[in-house]
């Protein structure tokens, strides 16, 4: 053998030692990729779950929203009858309970007579 061959060997054996630490990363590396494929199957396989979950909670407030949109709206309706039905009885009743309130006061007055200084006797 010749010095050439024995630097050959030298270098081949460097590139070997050289190959085999740089694998011992990569093997971990790989490791890592599956354990990370593993642990994103899992959450997925336990997220599919409450995402439906909460694809029927959202559906069902929704739901819920559209009824009480409903009962508002009633609401709404009878509060607007109320009113007119208010004004309506005020205007019917008012009216003539004014003119009753006028008319006692002037029989008051009239049949009371008028006393000096305005004032008026004390009934005891």
């Amino acid at each position: 053998m010749s010095g050439g061959d024995i630097v050959g060997l030298v270098f081949a054996a460097a590139f070997l030692g050289l190959v085999g630490f740089l694998a011992v990363p990569l093997f971990k590396l790989g490791r890592v990729f599956d354990e990370t494929t593993l642990a994103i199957r899992d959450l997925t396989h336990s997220a599919t779950p409450l995402l439906e979950e909460s694809t029927k909670t959202i559906q069902e407030t929704n739901a819920q929203l559209a009824r009480v949109d409903t009962i508002t709206s009633n609401v709404a309706d009878v509060t607007g009858n109320v009113s007119a039905l208010v004004a309506l009885v005020a205007a019917t009743v008012g009216g003539p309970l004014v003119k009753l309130a006028g008319f006692s006061a002037g029989v008051r007055a009239a049949l009371g007579g008028a006393h000096p200084g305005g004032t008026r006797r004390r009934l005891r």
